[in-house]
């Protein structure tokens, strides 16, 4: 079974390489759902490991539809992903009813050229998600990443057996929200071929707790930072060899 990382870091990105997993997704601000990481972070992670390196493109959090402004800046790092030797991009465009923009998506998946493609979460935000899928086949998508319209894979467990039943001979359905040590096996046993997890955990640092806070009341404080942990991530890919 292929196992993705996503890992919201550099530390995070080596731990996968270095634990087994079969490639990396790379992105920075997880706890936001994840945005484009830097040119300097994804250039020193292409080098620094051996593994595939997908890299999440979205300019911002808040919602997946953008303006055309946007969308040129998406398809510029698109560009820089290929110029740096990314194996893959991972990224969607939605409409405002939440249904997929095929054509604002079909110029990213166009702008990837070789690389591989993956349509991301947003996919979990689709009304209609057999109509999803047979959109991201008429653009070429490769693979669909997704907890199954849920708040987690596993209660959207039989959505996404339903739909790699239906669809997986034409796309990698790929679960992923909430995959962890209890649950992995699970998804192997149904016979999905790849599964993506984070398998983070919170290293809080030894530093005095400010003055201030700039995260929002509902998040923890600055002192604490999230990586992809090598031991889990270990653990996880034994148990789905």
């Amino acid at each position: 079974m292929i196992t993705e990382v996503c890992a919201p870091s550099f530390l995070s990105a080596v731990n996968a390489g270095n634990s087994g997993a079969s490639r990396v997704e790379l992105c920075a601000e997880l706890v936001l759902g994840g945005v484009t990481p830097s040119y300097a972070l994804i250039k020193n992670v292409v080098a620094a490991i051996d593994i595939p390196v997908y890299v999440l493109i979205r300019p911002r959090s808040g919602g997946f539809t953008y303006s055309e402004a946007e969308l040129k800046l998406m398809r510029d790092d698109v560009a820089m992903c290929a110029s740096l030797g990314c194996a893959g991009v991972v990224s969607g465009v939605l409409k405002n009813d939440h249904t997929i923009d095929t054509v604002a998506t079909a110029g990213l998946i166009e702008a990837a050229g070789a690389m591989d493609f993956t349509f991301h979460r947003a996919f979990d935000w689709v009304p209609d998600m057999e109509e999803g899928v047979e959109r991201l086949l008429q653009i070429g998508c490769s693979r669909v990443l997704t907890s199954g319209g849920s708040r987690t894979a596993e209660e959207g467990f039989d959505t996404l057996v339903a739909l790699d039943r239906t669809y997986g001979d034409d796309i990698v359905v790929m679960p992923g929200g909430g995959v962890n040590e209890k649950n992995i096996s699970r998804f192997k046993a149904a016979g999905f071929s790849e599964v993506h997890f984070s398998a983070t955990k919170v290293q809080q640092q030894s530093l005095p707790l400010p003055n201030i806070s700039f995260f929002p009341q509902t998040m923890p404080d600055e002192r604490g930072v999230y990586v992809s942990d090598p031991e889990i991530i270990k653990r996880m890919v034994d148990m789905v060899k």
